[in-house]
This record gives C-alpha cells, sequence and structure tokens, in this order.
C-alpha cells in the first residue's frame, strides 16, 4: 500500500476545519480533509446539509450559515473523506486512520488541527445514572434526527444552555426548568470586563433575547445553585438542588448538563506538544502564535481546538492558519501572509471582544471542578474524587502518576472526561499550579483500531505507525 502524498492535511470539518481547507485550495494546495462525522459541518452545523425545513427553523440562522461554507466545500477541490478515524498524527506530517474497517496512511507537508471541543465534565451526584447525559448530546439528537427530550432540566451555566432551551421550547418540547450555577457575584466580577461585552454587543443581546425567550414561555431558572444531586435508583427520578436560600426538588427522568466546553486536546497531546493552562477559561490548550502555528514547525491549529473562542471566530481562525500554513510550506512569502491576514486578526479580535465577560460571568464553580469525595469522576474505571485525594495524601504528584493508582484515565475515553478534574483536584491538594500538575500523556492509538486494521497496513506503514 502506498502512502498517499499532499500538501496540507485538515483533521476535523468543523467551521475552522472547512474554512481552513477552502481557503488553501484557493491559493492551489492539494487538501484532504478528514472527519469522523458523515457530512461536513462539525458539531455546530452537525447534519446542516439534510436538516428538514423543520429542524432548521427550530436550530435557528446560527445554524443554517453552516450551509455556506458546507455547499463551498462541496463544489471545491478539497478531497474530503468523512466517516473516518484518525488514529495517529504524526509530527513528521504522517496521518493514520481508518474507515470502514480499513486503515490508511497519509502524508502532507503541513497538518493543521481542527479538532474542535468537547464538553466540559460536570461531575455531580447521580451523574452516571441512565437519563443523564450533556446538553451537547441533547442537541446531536436535535440535529441528526429531530429527537428532543420532554420534561428535561437543563443543568449548570453557559450560553448554550440557553440557546438549547430555546431550541427545545421552538421543538414544543420545553425544558422543565433551568438550574444554573452562576450567581450575581460572577456577574458582578465580570463587569471589569464589560467594554468588551459592549463591543460584542449582537452576542450580548442574542443572549438577552434567548433569555427573554423562555421568560415568556414560564421556563423557570434557579441561579446560584449549588448542592445539586441527581436522584434515582436504577434511573433518573429527580433533581435536587439549594438557590435563593431554599432547597428545591424536581421531579425529570432527563438531565442535560453542561459547564462549556474545552478544548479537545486528544492529539495536540499525543503529539508532544506545548500547552498551557487558561486560568479564565479553566482549561488547557495547545501554545500557538496569532496565526495558529504551535511548537511543531509542521502543525497548525485553529478554531476552539486551540482555545474557545465560538464557531465566526473559528471560521477567520481557520482561514489565517490555512495562510500560516501556506507560508510554511513555501506556498506564499512572509509579507503576503500577513497582508492577507490583517483583515482577519481585525474581524477575530472584534468577534472575541465579548469571550473575556462571558468566561468570567459563566465560570464553572469550584464544588464542580473539584467535587465531594463520593462523586465518581472517572466514569470508565469508576474511580472517585476521594481516591484522587487520598492518591495525593500518599505522594501522588500528576495526573499520569494517578494512573498507576487507579487506572484512572486508562478507560475507552482516554481521559477525555476526567483529566481536567484530576487535574483540579491534585493541584488543590498538592499546592501546585495547574501546569505545575500537568495532564494525562495521550499515546497512539488515539481512538481505538483494531488489529486487523493494522495488519491492512504495508510493512512501511506499519513501522512508521509502531508506538
Amino acid at each position: 500500500m502506498t502512502t498517499k502524498q499532499c500538501d496540507l492535511i485538515v483533521i476535523g470539518a468543523g467551521p475552522a476545519g472547512m474554512a481552513a481547507a477552502l481557503k488553501a485550495t484557493q491559493h492551489g494546495a492539494h487538501v484532504i480533509l478528514l472527519d469522523e462525522q458523515p457530512t461536513a459541518g462539525g458539531q455546530i452545523y452537525r447534519n446542516v446539509t439534510h436538516a428538514s425545513s423543520r429542524q432548521a427553523t427550530i436550530l435557528g440562522a446560527d445554524f443554517t450559515e453552516g450551509l455556506s461554507l458546507t455547499n463551498g466545500l462541496d463544489q471545491s477541490s478539497v478531497d474530503h473523506r468523512a466517516g473516518v478515524t484518525v488514529w495517529q498524527v504524526g509530527q513528521d506530517g504522517s496521518v493514520a486512520y481508518s474507515k470502514d474497517g480499513a486503515a490508511r496512511q497519509l502524508r502532507a507537508k503541513h497538518i493543521l488541527l481542527a479538532t474542535g471541543a468537547i464538553e466540559r465534565p460536570v461531575p455531580l451526584p447521580g451523574w452516571t445514572l441512565p437519563g443523564v447525559m450533556t446538553a451537547g448530546a441533547a442537541q446531536i439528537l436535535l440535529k441528526s434526527g429531530g429527537l428532543v427530550a420532554e420534561g428535561a432540566v437543563l443543568v449548570g451555566s453557559g450560553p448554550l444552555m440557553y440557546l438549547i432551551a430555546a431550541q427545545m421550547l421552538a421543538a414544543g418540547a420545553p425544558p422543565k426548568a433551568l438550574v444554573e450555577t452562576q450567581s450575581f457575584s460572577d456577574l458582578r466580577g465580570a463587569m471589569v470586563h464589560l467594554g468588551g461585552a459592549i463591543r460584542g454587543w449582537r452576542q450580548l443581546v442574542k443572549g438577552l433575547g434567548l433569555i427573554a425567550k423562555l421568560k415568556l414561555a414560564g421556563v423557570p431558572r434557579y441561579t446560584g445553585a449549588s448542592d445539586i444531586e441527581i436522584i434515582g435508583e436504577a434511573i433518573v427520578e429527580a433533581i435536587s438542588f439549594k438557590s435563593g436560600g431554599q432547597t428545591h426538588q424536581i421531579e425529570t427522568d432527563t438531565v442535560l448538563l453542561h459547564l462549556g466546553v474545552v478544548p479537545n486536546t486528544q492529539i495536540t497531546r499525543a503529539l508532544g506538544m506545548a500547552h498551557r493552562y487558561d486560568a479564565a477559561q479553566r482549561c488547557f490548550h495547545p501554545v500557538s502564535d496569532n496565526y495558529g502555528q504551535t511548537s511543531l514547525p509542521q502543525i497548525s491549529v485553529a478554531g476552539d481546538g486551540s482555545g474557545i473562542a465560538g464557531a465566526k471566530a473559528a471560521v477567520l481562525s481557520g482561514k489565517i492558519a490555512a495562510l500560516n500554513a501556506l507560508f510554511a510550506m513555501g506556498r506564499i512569502d512572509v509579507s503576503a501572509r500577513e497582508a492577507a491576514c490583517a483583515p482577519l486578526l481585525r474581524k477575530r479580535t472584534r468577534e472575541t471582544a465579548i469571550r473575556p465577560f462571558l468566561d468570567r460571568a459563566y465560570a464553572p464553580p469550584d464544588n464542580i471542578l473539584r467535587p465531594a469525595d463520593a462523586t465518581i469522576i472517572c466514569r470508565c474505571e469508576e474511580v472517585t474524587a476521594g481516591d484522587i485525594r487520598r492518591f495525593a495524601s500518599l505522594g501522588c504528584k500528576g495526573p499520569n502518576q494517578a494512573k498507576a493508582f487507579s487506572r484512572a484515565g486508562m478507560g475507552p475515553c482516554q481521559g477525555r472526561y476526567c483529566g481536567l478534574t484530576v487535574t483540579e483536584i491534585l493541584a488543590a491538594e498538592t499546592g501546585q499550579t495547574q501546569d505545575e500538575t500537568g495532564a494525562y500523556r495521550i499515546r497512539s492509538p488515539i481512538k481505538p483500531v483494531t488489529l486487523g486494521e493494522l495488519a491492512a497496513l504495508s510493512p512501511s506503514e506499519k513501522e512508521n505507525s509502531s508506538t
């Protein structure tokens, strides 16, 4: 089997990935775009090309904006390979992926990672019960199949909660309630960033409009919620919490959790590139410059995978990173890169002006970032927060050492949904910073791969894909 060569491999066909691929092909580059989904769009524009008119109406204009990108992709020369699982990326420009049980290897002069974000874990008592899922998962059901959870309670904080609640309302299945963790003190603390919020007034007005719709529809909102517990034996039966000085309990069989999103760093970690903890967004992201260039010369990043900024900023970041990749490959010189990027950088600055305000106003609470001892934090291996604290008392300093104590982070999700929580707990217990504590070391294969798929590779490809 021959390893196929190209100029640029883009991993992820969300807003950043699509924009990057299109920009690079406009300059004559041979681009291969790889993505797990059957159609382009990422999470924000998932299934936009096949959504029914009813789905489009429910999901709104922000959703259908994605058609300009997906249609442009269809009409371009981009080699879009959908429904593939990327399981190894090399610093030398190599990428191994599988499709329909067969493994393939590619090699490029440059790789652009547009892997997007994943929802932040929300470890609460009872969060492992059937009937609990993320708010983003509920939105996937709505986008992919037009399905909506009836009588659900949304728990957490962040602008996406209002959007999903409004979409549920438009679908005829309004949520029973929004149980929100942010408090008045969070909003007061965010006022230092009011100038940025005013510059991003369109997003602010949009959010206030969603809240007004929910209020007009009579959807209850409980803010400053604490002591949240999901109740049930075999399935979810109710949710209990404190708000406004009172204890509340709402009967429900569906709870949707959301505390914002964080960069998906599995590939960037596996590549060994530099990462930094963002104290405002309470997560790690790969270190990159304004053009998306990482600490590795052949690798760029774009979109929410490099830091949470939203879909419109992701499109701009994708274009900027593509221009940087063209420069890195020698297709354009530095003056051409800077001239083309200058207006895009200005637009991105305006688009992200509101982020500091939102990050502070909807900051995840410490009692969920570092939950009570009895709360399971590693769902795969059933490790509790108390277990991690006990390991710290025995001398455990970081997540990778914690694996030896408990297998935390070694299950099927490979630490995607416990990694940040383990870091937060260990940092608090040891007195280290999150950067000093570190994160899980990720090794290939990034996603599960069978021996049969590996056997399909040629001898040279097996050597390149060995770990």
